[in-house]
């Protein structure tokens, strides 16, 4: 370690009385030797920047005892051979401790990710190598000076409920506040023979209830603002703070001089209004942030686990892995995605959004938080709690509400350039009435305080993330994730659909056409060997004759089909056989005997022709790239009245198809379900997986149809439209309304209790027009 980075033990000057690394009282330089561990650690990663910028209670940063291990356990297996794990960090105060832990966690050679959400207290870290490197990720986090614990969808639930506690208590001491010392300020307004002793006595009054109330109600907007200016900056909440203080303090000098008028009543309705949009918004936000916890939930609680030895044991279900056989009984649901060993019927309105009971075919996977509706079940985890559907989709939310959209970022450079520049005008307002006009400087100062408040930002720093937040809450009871940020903007651009066409258009599960050209003996040799592959064909030959048993010795060619010596079952080519390009074909070929071909169908999803009619009426136009046969492509084309369409398409024709639509300047929105659609969803300008798609279009993709109805995409679009017009709206109505309102302000001709009541009812009115966003659409509008 270089002299830069080593600590060297020192008798700190009487005048240092904080610890410099947790900020608690300390004769010493650091008030433990952990203090001292975290600030060395600090220094060594080049790190030390974050005491300029932290701002924390004291002593909320002296290290905690070092975890217990166990989180190795916790760690999530990726596809890529990386592993991912979640925790809650305690501790955690502002911006600068997310930097710092981010940071930290950085600079292991293994991460390849690590995000901290301020609001959730959640941090997501990925990195390469074994899951025991998650007991070393755990450990830095908790030498820094943070406690670590597991994350769990008990603490997605309570992630917020003490900042809700904590408003709606300051909410309803500045009603109280307001509504008192209003009634006070009435009687001095309208009290025009009110002596000087009694009007006295009104503003003493007045001052006896606001001042504490001022004192109490302003907490969360004095904590932010202090917080702000020790990081080295100024929010919105500094003007607001200083508004508050300000008037507060003028009215206190008015009440010792008994002068006309006092203005607690505005300072109070300030308050008031201010937190009643922030509740409202937090509001917006737990309704939206709320579905993911309620669906995470459903997955919470006890499974009935069967061990090696057929024995039924019930365990929680945070202790379930992959490949666990469960008992499920009628009634209950399901902790994790599972594959049944028999025919399921299952609600999962809960889970999709589709209120009647579906029926699931044996070995189909059944999604976590379905509810059983049928006989008792016998099932095979394909997951680990932690990596059920639900789980992926309450981060894959979360990380959606992280990223910023083109108009939040523009309402929060607003906000942010918002603090120079109306204190700046505050100072020239009380400059110019009180030295150019020769008024007294208590006038002067009542019309500084009227621009700070009226000029508040509240609406277009509060509103713009409210409108995107309740329409991804909507979407998401209604069984459509948004899994990034700005996917609602990209959504609402669209003005081409690309569709594929097996598990998108249609329902992607291939039937048998019994139409004369195979007899039942056929069938049962050809299903024997369909029994060892689970192509898409095979399976539905399999579902025709699930009496047959697999053949011994049978082999799969990836791709092609299945043999066994000179037997043969699979694509045309493979078989021997001429090509059928008009249908979905397998054929079975055996020595001496003639080929036997099966011929499949795959029946349109019901409401794909209405969904395709309503993109269109949208102003969208549609079309399908798919990989199948021209007759089976031409055929949906037809049915759903698609006029573009183009059959036996790579994954590679797909995305250079979409490279030369984005060439002419269209915006393609990209549908598919498969693993070869990838690479189109990843190209598009926005992309959905359909209904059911494979874990790697879902990651791929913008949006997840978890509902069955493919109708869900044109209301998606619809929503995602109201979303930026609304979004427009706000951000217009904030602007123009600092643009009207300012000039009467620098005037003099508004109050700061008036000024308190104008900008408050404009935040609310913006607040309420984003919740607009959050009405349903109908399916096929």
């Amino acid at each position: 370690m270089n002299d830069t980075t080593r600590i060297v033990p020192a008798a700190a000057p009487a005048s240092i009385r904080t610890c410099a690394h947790c900020g608690a009282d300390s004769v010493e330089r650091f008030c433990c030797a952990g203090c001292a561990a975290a600030h060395g650690l600090i220094g060594a990663l080049g790190l030390a920047g974050f005491y300029n910028r932290a701002s924390l209670p004291p002593g909320t940063l002296r290290p905690a005892p070092p975890p217990a291990p166990g989180f190795a356990a916790r760690a999530r297996a990726l596809d890529d051979g990386r592993h991912e794990l979640d925790l809650l960090v305690h501790g955690l105060s502002c911006g600068a401790c997310v930097w710092l832990i981010e940071q930290a966690l950085a600079a292991d050679p293994a991460v390849r990710r690590a995000r901290v959400s301020l609001g959730t207290k959640r941090l997501t870290v990925v990195w390469e190598g074994a899951a025991d490197h998650a007991e070393e990720l755990a450990g830095l986090v908790a030498r820094l000076g943070f406690a670590v614990g597991p994350w769990t969808s008990a603490c997605l639930r309570a992630s917020d409920d003490s900042e809700r506690r904590a408003l709606i208590l300051a909410l309803g001491v500045a009603a109280f506040g307001a509504m008192n010392v209003m009634l006070v300020s009435v009687a001095v307004w309208v009290g025009t023979d009110m002596g000087e002793a009694t009007r006295s006595f009104m503003h003493w009054l007045s001052a006896l209830i606001g001042l504490p109330v001022i004192a109490v109600a302003g907490v969360p907007f004095y904590r932010s603002a202090w917080r702000s200016l020790r990081a080295g900056r100024a929010n919105m909440d500094v003007a607001i703070s200083l508004a508050v203080l300000l008037t507060a303090a003028m009215s206190l000098s008015e009440t010792l001089r008994n002068g006309p008028y006092t203005w607690f009543d505005g300072a109070l309705t300030l308050l008031f209004l201010l937190l009643a949009g922030r509740v409202l918004e937090g509001a917006a936000r737990r309704k939206a942030r709320g579905a993911a916890a309620g669906l995470l939930a459903l997955g919470t609680g006890t499974a009935m686990r069967i061990d090696a030895e057929g024995r039924a044991e019930a365990v929680a279900t945070e202790e379930l892995r992959a490949q666990d056989r469960l008992m499920v009984a009628t009634g209950e649901r399901l902790a994790v995605d599972a594959i049944a060993d028999t025919e399921a019927l299952l609600d999962s309105a809960a889970v999709t959004g589709e209120s009647r009971p579906v029926r699931i075919a044996r070995g189909a996977v059944l999604p976590a938080g379905a509810i059983n509706l049928g006989t008792p079940l016998l099932v095979t985890a394909r997951s680990a709690t932690a990596d059920s559907s639900l789980a992926m989709a309450a981060r894959a939310m979360e990380q959606a509400e992280q990223v910023r959209s083109r108009f939040v970022a523009f309402a929060d450079r607003v906000a942010h350039a918002y603090v120079p520049v109306v204190h700046t005008l505050a100072a020239a307002t009380f400059l110019l009435w009180w030295i150019g006009f020769g008024t007294g400087w208590q006038p002067a100062l009542v019309n500084a305080v009227a621009v700070l408040i009226i000029t508040c930002p509240c609406g277009l720093a509060i509103a713009v993330p409210a409108v995107q937040v309740v329409a991804v809450g909507s979407l998401f009871r209604r069984g459509v994730l948004v899994t990034t940020g700005t996917a609602l903007e990209r959504l609402a651009a669209a003005d081409h659909v690309v569709l594929d066409k097996t598990g998108t258009l249609t329902r992607g599960e291939p039937e048998l056409i019994h139409d004369g050209s195979w007899t039942e003996p056929d069938l049962r040799a050809a299903a024997s060997l369909a029994a060892v592959s689970r192509h898409p064909l095979a399976r539905a030959l399999l579902r025709a004759a699930p009496a047959a048993i697999p053949a011994p010795g049978a082999v799969e060619v990836p791709g092609r089909g299945v043999a066994i010596g000179d037997i043969r079952l699979g694509s045309p080519d493979f078989a021997g056989a001429v090509d059928d390009p008009d249908s979905m074909t397998l054929v079975l070929a055996r020595a001496g005997q003639p080929p036997v071909r099966f011929r499949f169908t795959d029946a349109l999803r019901e409401d794909a022709p209405a969904a395709v009619a309503a993109l269109e009426r949208l102003g969208l136009s549609t079309e399908i790239l798919s990989g199948d046969a021209p007759g089976p492509v031409a055929a949906a084309a037809a049915a759903c009245g698609i006029a573009a369409q183009r059959a036996r398409a790579t994954p590679r024709d797909k995305v250079e198809r979409i490279a030369e639509l984005q060439a002419q300047g269209r915006h393609v929105l990209a549908v598919g379900d498969g693993i070869n659609d990838a690479p189109a969803l990843a190209a598009a300008h926005v992309a959905a997986s359909a209904p059911g798609a494979t874990d790697l279009a879902q990651s791929a993709a913008d949006l997840v149809l978890r509902t069955p109805r493919l109708a869900a995409l044109p209301a998606a679009i619809a929503t995602a439209r109201r979303a930026q017009r609304i979004a427009r709206q706000n951000i217009a109505a904030s602007l123009v309304y600092n643009v009207i309102a300012v000039p009467f302000a620098v005037a003099g001709l508004v109050s700061p209790p008036l000024a308190a009541a104008v900008m408050a009812s404009s935040s609310l009115m913006v607040t309420i027009n984003a919740l607009r966003a959050g009405k349903e659409q109908p399916w096929t509008s």
